[in-house]
């Protein structure tokens, strides 16, 4: 395989190191902006996307800064091939017109929203689609210390602190709505509270509650950057039973007796290879829609936003 990057920051090294365990022979040419970046062990760097006019890229990979998004995608789309979108697809609704655009050209596109293979969130949509039982209430919960979420990095310069470059709790932990969205489908209604007035003392919403209102119950997600104290949960109180599903643990527990339902030895960090095998697969056998697409990213970024 060839592939192609677009903004080699921490997240993209991820995805190189998933691509290397899928194929220890892949070519990786990443595009730069500057000859001065720090690169990446085996990747080749290139510098002005017409070098690759007569190349052969399998597909194209986008990891800048969300505030880049848009135009790193307009400017994979001269090569004409599938495209592996890091998520968000946007931090603003401006996107809508290239979005559809995008959608209309028929290319492949997949929007990264890697807890979508979660173990856990998997057996959950599962029994949601095949248990029949009525679900009455879900309560989705993620708190965690963004200061502590690149070490040796002064988190007030990150991006993750800045709403101009695409940050804000609410963006950077859109994949709470988005497997929501996967579960559920689109809310009827949707009210929301962002806040940013925690001791974190950063201009981004660093607290975001939604209530997301789907007819016959409500799905309540609250989402914060300075919880010291990792959580992340889902809890399905269906009509018979509750269930906690704790992501940092794949399990899923029921709460009324603490009998675990389900377990994997899995964990989040094994989803971005998982997810880069699904999307590889794609593109070898010539599919033209994902289980997330461009159209469906922009879907759940109306909620968010």
């Amino acid at each position: 395989m060839r592939i192609l990057i677009i903004g080699l920051g921490s997240i993209a090294r991820k995805h190189i190191a998933a691509l290397r365990n899928i194929d220890p022979d892949v070519e990786i040419l990443a595009l730069r902006s500057s000859r001065g970046a720090t690169g990446c062990d085996g990747v080749r760097d290139i510098y002005d996307i017409s070098a690759l006019k007569d190349t052969d890229i399998d597909f194209a990979i986008i990891s800048t800064p969300t505030s880049e998004h848009i135009g790193s995608i307009m400017t994979a789309r001269h090569i004409g091939c599938p495209l592996f979108i890091e998520k968000p697809i946007y931090h603003t609704l401006e996107c809508e017109s290239a979005v559809k655009d995008l959608m209309m050209s028929g290319v492949l596109t997949y929007v990264a929203c890697n807890l979508r293979f979660l173990d856990c969130i998997r057996y959950v949509k599962n029994a949601v689609e095949t248990r029949g039982v009525a679900v009455n209430e879900v309560n989705v919960y993620c708190g965690s210390y963004l200061p502590e979420w690149r070490k040796g990095v002064d988190f007030r310069d990150v991006y993750s602190s800045k709403p101009e470059m695409g940050g804000g709790v609410n963006i950077d932990l859109i994949h709470e709505i988005d497997y929501l969205y996967w579960i559920f489908g689109s809310p009827e209604n949707t009210v929301k509270v962002l806040r940013n007035n925690s001791t974190l003392g950063i201009r981004a919403v660093d607290y975001a509650n939604y209530t997301m209102d789907y007819g016959n119950f409500c799905a309540s997600v609250v989402l914060n950057y300075y919880r010291r104290d990792y959580r992340r949960t889902l809890e399905i109180v269906w009509e018979d039973e509750t269930w906690l599903c704790d992501l940092s643990a794949n399990k899923v527990t029921r709460t009324s007796d603490g009998h675990v339902i389900f377990r994997s030895d899995k964990s989040i960090p094994d989803t971005y290879e998982d997810q880069m095998r699904y999307f590889v697969e794609l593109v070898k056998n010539d599919r033209n829609k994902s289980i997330n697409t461009v159209g469906d990213a922009l879907n759940v970024l109306k909620i968010c936003l």
